[in-house]
């Protein structure tokens, strides 16, 4: 590694600040990106501001249908919480099936989705559930917070504080993860509320998360696996890669639509 400045912040203005005093700042959630990255000498940041301590970036709320996950809320907090997983069991699943125990207890929400790696669980699972990506600044809606490879609708020093989003009446993840990393190679995240089916595939584009239209209008007038079936689920736009080309990945898709119909 190399010489970097350390800050842990207090509050969230705290971090903006220093992260706006700094040269060269990153942003520290989970770290679960960011250090190896570092490690590796591809990332060189002059001051690493750490969110950990922020305890208001902490938190499972669920109110009726309303859900709102602190920013630094953990994947293994996420997993664990009861009263979500009554209203919201598939993102509770999700959250359960990240990486290994360590990278449960370390990562975070805001960190996942500020990176937005295309491989990444919870991006699908927030695109589908139709989610506000809450920040320092404003609101933003899933639709317009995923905007690419590794990008994002952030402005530079933005910080995630929390993301909402209204249980739906139905919802399920299905992932084909890689044995090694557990990052999905493809994952499907299929969500039902008020008669409307949004669907979000990760780990499959070759420009991150997206929604898959033929399937969302396929499972609106049909909420069953059957209704699969007869989707035209194109190679066109997918990954090819060591581990599997963008023909299997298609196929991977309609796999796991099925199952997270269930």
């Amino acid at each position: 590694m190399y010489d970097v400045t350390y800050h842990r912040a207090a509050s969230v203005d705290d971090a903006a600040a220093k992260f706006s005093a700094a040269s060269d700042g990153q942003l520290l959630a989970g770290g679960q990106t960011l250090l190896p990255t570092m490690k590796h000498r591809l990332a060189a940041p002059s001051d690493l501001i750490d969110l950990r301590g922020i305890a208001d970036l902490v938190g499972v709320k669920v109110s009726g249908r309303k859900v709102t996950i602190g920013a630094m809320t953990t994947h293994a907090a996420v997993a664990e919480n009861a009263e979500l997983a009554k209203v919201c069991p598939a993102i509770v699943k999700l959250a359960g099936g990240i990486g290994d125990p360590a990278v449960r207890h370390q990562g975070t929400i805001g960190g996942s989705i500020a990176n937005n790696d295309p491989a990444a669980d919870y991006p699908a699972g927030l695109l589908a559930l139709a989610a506000t990506i809450h920040t320092n600044r404003r609101e933003i809606a899933a639709d317009e917070f995923f905007t690419g490879l590794f990008s994002t609708g952030l402005d530079e020093g933005e910080i995630i504080t929390a993301v909402s989003f209204e249980a739906p009446e139905a919802c399920g993840y299905a992932k084909f993860p890689n044995p090694a990393s557990r990052y999905a190679m493809t994952g499907v995240f299929v969500a039902k509320a008020g008669g409307a089916v949004r669907v979000a595939v990760t780990g499959a584009g070759s420009d991150g998360v997206f929604r898959h239209e033929g399937l969302e209008q396929a499972l609106s007038k049909d909420w069953s696996a059957a209704a699969v079936d007869g989707v035209k689920i194109s190679a066109d736009g997918l990954m090819s890669d060591i581990h599997c080309d963008a023909a299997y990945r298609a196929n991977l898709i309609r796999a796991m639509a099925k199952r997270a119909i269930g």
